[in-house]
């Protein structure tokens, strides 16, 4: 009898799984085309341009981190 209630339990979960990956791969299929547009466009950039775009990327990442910071100083336990 426990054996059979293992079964159950083990099929339900596998089953909660592979709804979780369906749907993953309906996102990822969406959100394809999207990205090889992005990374054509990025391929097509002159390096100066490219360069451009990283100094852009870490200006925001560091405003972001000190906004963080600054966050936290004010509530150190959030």
């Amino acid at each position: 009898m426990a054996r059979s209630q293992r079964r159950i339990a083990g099929s339900a979960g596998r089953g909660y799984r592979g709804s979780r990956i369906r749907t993953g791969v309906r996102g990822a299929r969406r959100v394809w085309p999207y990205v090889l547009m992005a990374w054509e466009r990025w391929q097509s950039l002159s390096p100066e341009d490219k360069e451009r775009y990283r100094k852009q990327a870490r200006g925001y990442m560091d405003r972001g981190r000190s906004a963080l910071d600054a966050q936290r100083r004010r509530n150190p336990r959030g």
